[in-house]
């Protein structure tokens, strides 16, 4: 079994990233189950869901695309589609009938209509139907690596640098098409995926894929891509919302793909620096976040209504909120789920005591045993 310690933490870390950002939800967006009275856009609730979203769902179909390519070439095209279906498959089929239903529940009771037995059997049942809620990242994931199987099959390798390298540039094609003003790219929730958001993120996935192919190791001096992300950022914030020109949106698109991709590398290189070194509660939270990040709205919705009843100081709201939610399914986790069936099929079996890992975080190019985003 091998393990890259660097990004085993940045997974962890960009996992828990989506608990900040739904947590934050509730001050920045009219269409949220809950939405608090003190919602403006002087609060900085608005730039920091902009800036998570901005970079957390492209590093992770890069780093899957990584780990995919990875598994095709050490265990073959029947383990890969076996490891795939056990670990994102089965989360998907068992949360359309248990964690999307109580997501569309609680939109209901929130928004103050009747929920009525008609509507439990419905939403129950065929509540996916309206959409897969947070859980929509894994569908796009099984289609990306039932696409890059089709490539396969046709004679990708992944490793020819000219064609490879222009998947940076390429991810500004579809990031213009979007329609949404936005920073980041859109959500394609339904099961009939919106193809343009299914290309941008196939070019991170595919660009994964290739690093994996060329043995493209990262380097700590990638941190330094973080470097003008700030500028960057509030630049095309501007570009997108603050100037009404048809050039503007093209601007802030290509900032966009900027963004994106320092913050794919730089964060890399960032943990690559931090986080290398075999640190146990780091794997653990690694383990934890999958199943943190699944659950987390169940509890994040009721958390929200609770906090806008109390009226408390809106950034201890949060920050309470964050800290709650995550603190309760750690002990779920840990009494319920870390040593079930259930914590095998999201994690895989667990490393005995004593049992030989690999660790290479310190030689070689990275990847994780343990990754399934």
């Amino acid at each position: 079994m091998t393990r890259f310690h660097e990004l085993d933490a940045l997974r962890a870390f960009a996992m828990l990233l989506g608990v900040v950002l739904h947590a934050s939800m509730y001050l920045v967006w009219q269409e949220w189950p809950v939405v608090a009275d003190e919602i403006s856009p002087e609060l900085p609730y608005d730039d920091i869901v902009f800036a998570i979203h901005g970079f957390r769902m492209p590093i992770f179909f890069l780093l899957s695309g990584f780990f995919t390519a990875l598994l095709w070439r050490r265990r073959g095209r029947k383990m890969l589609v076996n490891h795939r279906l056990k670990r994102v498959g089965l989360p998907l089929l068992i949360g359309m009938f248990t964690i999307v239903p109580i997501h569309i529940t609680w939109s209901i009771l929130l928004s103050g209509r009747e929920f009525v037995f008609g509507t439990g059997v419905w939403v129950f049942f065929l509540g996916w139907l309206t959409g897969l809620q947070h859980l929509w990242f894994l569908w796009m994931l099984l289609l990306l690596v039932g696409i890059f199987l089709g490539l396969v099959a046709l004679g990708a390798s992944f490793s020819h640098l000219r064609v490879w390298w222009l998947l940076l540039p390429m991810v500004l094609v579809p990031q213009v098409l979007m329609v949404e003003p936005n920073w980041g790219p859109e959500t394609a929730s339904h099961l009939i995926v919106n193809p343009v958001v299914l290309v941008y993120y196939l070019c991170f996935f595919l660009f994964g894929a290739f690093m994996y192919q060329t043995k493209l190791a990262i380097d700590k001096r990638w941190a330094f891509a973080l470097i003008p992300i700030i500028p960057i950022f509030y630049v095309g914030l501007f570009f997108e919302f603050g100037v009404y020109e048809r050039w503007a949106h093209f601007a802030s698109s290509t900032l966009q793909v900027v963004y994106a991709w320092a913050m794919c590398f730089g964060l890399m290189g960032l943990f690559k620096i931090v986080a290398s070194e075999n640190r146990s509660w780091v794997r653990y939270m690694s383990d934890a976040s999958y199943w943190i990040y699944l659950w987390h709205l169940a509890l994040i919705f009721p958390a929200q209504a609770l906090a806008v009843n109390l009226a408390w100081n809106v950034h201890l709201e949060v920050a309470l909120m964050i800290v709650a939610v995550t603190a309760i399914l750690l002990v779920v986790y840990h009494l319920a789920v870390r040593n079930t069936f259930i914590g095998t099929m999201l994690n895989g079996r667990r490393v005995r005591p004593g049992e030989r890992v690999d660790d290479q975080s310190s030689t070689g190019p990275p990847a994780t045993e343990a990754l399934k985003h």
